[in-house]
């Protein structure tokens, strides 16, 4: 009889905790209002099926909440690849505890950023890629000091870049690529406050010349390619430098290679399709590069042997006026 007592109290306590678990709604109150908010604005999408107003939002899908430190607000918001038509709505700025925010892969997805991002004042990760987003690069973006990861790339934005996303203490990435972006490189980005971002501008309208403060900085990667940029861009190169990627192909850069130092680090080079004159520095053997391109240019002379400069083919090294030696013709 004491035996069958104690399994019936073991059972009784195991049935309360499981039934406290499970009942226990960790979600803020305020959030899931929100996010059901959020869910009738895009039109109640089957992505968001789990959504429902009677379980904790904690536990739905594309959303992340923090830990007790933060009351279990909601810290993250990742929509992505789903079938999901409309705008992103203005209620997303009301998830104040925001630490990421994702729309990614929705081709439906249409207008412009909205305003009320400004108000994700604890944002880090901003990725709002591959939709057909609208309207210009907002500079309210310039408000949220400590953005870290900003991804505008693969949308339908235009008009120039703001100079204000140089005001930015923590930035680590931009990506700004393959928009409608016309207008200058801004010459602020010669001046961040702090950390060196990563720099993608490429597969946009940008003409003009590269700010010459850009120099100053020592830049891991830097992508500008695919634009009209014009003039001289040695100054992102030197000794000193750690930079790992520059890519400048397909541009209308002119200015003479034979006095380019670049730095020892150097892994990525592309510089395909522009006016570049001179030849090829001996220094260059010195450098670890894992891919090269000179191709479409005007460079003459001998190219240097050593290094990893006969490890890429002719293509690496065509049409130029007159390029010559390994891989290419021997020189005359």
């Amino acid at each position: 009889m004491e035996g069958k007592t104690t399994t019936l109290l073991l059972f009784f306590f195991l049935f309360t905790f499981l039934t406290t678990s499970f009942s226990k709604n960790l979600c803020n109150q305020d959030d899931k209002t929100t996010l059901l908010k959020i869910k009738k604005a895009l039109n109640n999408p089957y992505h968001l099926a789990s959504w429902d107003p009677r379980t904790d939002c904690c536990s739905w899908y594309c959303l992340e909440c923090g830990d007790a430190t933060v009351n279990h607000r909601v810290t993250a918001l990742t929509i992505f690849s789903g079938q999901i038509s409309g705008q992103i709505p203005p209620e997303v700025g009301d998830l104040s505890y925001l630490q990421t925010l994702v729309f990614r892969k929705l081709t439906n997805l249409t207008g412009q950023i909205p305003r009320t991002i400004a108000k994700l004042k604890y944002l880090r990760s901003l990725r709002l890629s591959w939709t057909n987003l609208t309207g210009p690069v907002p500079g309210f973006l310039s408000e949220l000091k400590n953005l870290q990861w900003v991804d505008l790339s693969f949308n339908d934005l235009s008009g120039s870049i703001p100079s204000s996303l140089s005001l930015l203490p923590n930035l680590v990435s931009l990506d700004l690529s393959r928009n409608k972006l016309t207008g200058s490189i801004p010459e602020s980005f010669g001046s961040f406050p702090a950390k060196v971002p990563d720099l993608y501008l490429s597969h946009n309208q940008l003409s003009g010349y590269i700010p010459k403060t850009l120099g100053n900085l020592d830049f891991s990667k830097i992508d500008f390619s695919r634009n009209k940029l014009g003039g001289e861009a040695s100054m992102l190169f030197g000794a000193n430098k750690t930079t790992w990627y520059i890519d400048l192909s397909r541009n209308m850069l002119q200015f003479d290679l034979s006095r380019v130092v670049i730095p020892k680090t150097l892994g990525i080079l592309d510089l395909n399709h522009n006016g570049i004159t001179g030849n090829i520095p001996v220094q260059w053997t010195e450098a670890p590069l894992q891919f090269f391109n000179v191709s479409y240019n005007r460079l003459c002379g001998h190219i240097p042997t050593g290094g990893t400069l006969q490890e890429f083919d002719t293509y690496s090294y065509f049409h130029n006026k007159c390029l010559c030696g390994a891989p290419l013709d021997s020189c005359k």
